[in-house]
């Protein structure tokens, strides 16, 4: 995989009247909070409602134009199927996405309002894999990965690149993790932008493949527990795990219970609305582990300067979850 910065400031140019630069907000009273500066980069107000759209839309743009007709294909249950879909639309190409059987149906109306093709499958990773290389095969698609396809990567790196761009000095920048493929984009811009920077990554306890595998230094495979952070319920991929292993300084794991609370404590302060897995950065930075002397920080923000990536705002408004 030779994902780099050149790679990633092609994207920008690429997607560049496609997609939102979005902003990036504070808010004092969660500085106070933490007892840090923090700089949210807000990819809840992207195109389809999440950074997805960045990697989607540069594969997209970046196929030639034999490729174009023929073409492209994936399996989402969520962003990356609207994503691919939206920006098939754009180049007038056709779209072809295989879903869950049990996808929720405001995802599935949301690719079906772009014009793409749905295939539906039995929930599992083995029958969405199986489903999209038929579709692959009949149809001469090109596949594209939500994360382990370089050009999705070098996409969602543009998001890290715009906000060290708006901000100046940023210590660190944290991003959930989850495939893989925004921490891959992420680390490759942080750390070439400024190569002192600290690169974190945040994911769910009940989904910790990535800190496992950080940890141990090698690709581990976890079955999944529930998570309300559904975005990240994916095992990292291989390509990115070795992107992540050279540009990330930490993978760090947090609750459920901080997870509710970190998207709570955003959309009563901020009035902003964002999905689970967008909270979980905030909720690294909130939740406080034991230690011998006194409950203390995941990591390391007191003084400052943050910037958090909140992923995406796709809520479903008829399940939130401090009403269930």
């Amino acid at each position: 995989m030779s994902l780099d910065f050149d790679s990633i400031r092609a994207a920008q140019d690429r997607i560049r009247a496609h997609v939102h630069r979005t902003p990036v907000l504070t808010s004092r009273r969660l500085d106070d909070a933490t007892g840090a500066s923090l700089f949210f980069k807000c990819e809840n107000f992207q195109k389809i409602g999440a950074f997805k759209a960045r990697g989607a839309t540069n594969a997209v743009f970046s196929l030639d134009d034999a490729a174009a007709r023929r073409g492209v294909a994936t399996h989402s249950s969520g962003n990356h199927g609207t994503a691919l879909a939206r920006a098939a639309k754009l180049r007038g190409i056709p779209a072809h996405i295989v879903m869950p059987s049990n996808s929720a149906k405001v995802k599935v109306r949301a690719v079906e309002s772009y014009g793409a093709h749905i295939v539906f499958c039995e929930p599992t990773q083995a029958a969405r894999e199986a489903a999209c290389a038929d579709v692959v095969a009949t149809s001469g698609a090109t596949l594209i990965h939500s994360f382990e396809n370089e050009d999705v990567m070098a996409g969602q790196g543009t998001a890290a690149v715009e906000l060290l761009e708006d901000v100046s000095d940023i210590d660190l920048v944290i991003c959930p993790v989850g495939g893989g493929g925004l921490l891959s984009g992420t680390g490759v811009a942080a750390k070439t932008m400024r190569p002192k920077i600290k690169v974190i990554a945040a994911e769910p306890a009940n989904a910790d493949d990535a800190a496992q595998s950080f940890r141990a230094g090698r690709l581990i495979r976890t079955e999944k527990k529930f998570t309300i952070a559904d975005g990240l319920r994916t095992n990292v991929g291989a390509p990115n795990f070795s992107i992540i292993q050279r540009h990330v300084d930490d993978i760090v794991t947090v609750s459920e219970e901080a997870i509710i609370t970190g998207m709570r404590t955003i959309w009563e302060t901020m009035k902003i609305i964002i999905e689970p897995s967008a909270a979980v950065p905030y909720a690294a930075i909130m939740e406080r582990q034991p230690s011998i002397a006194a409950a203390t920080c995941k990591i390391d923000i007191s003084g400052k300067r943050v910037g958090i990536i909140l992923t995406g705002g796709n809520v479903d408004l008829d399940a939130l979850p401090w009403n269930l």
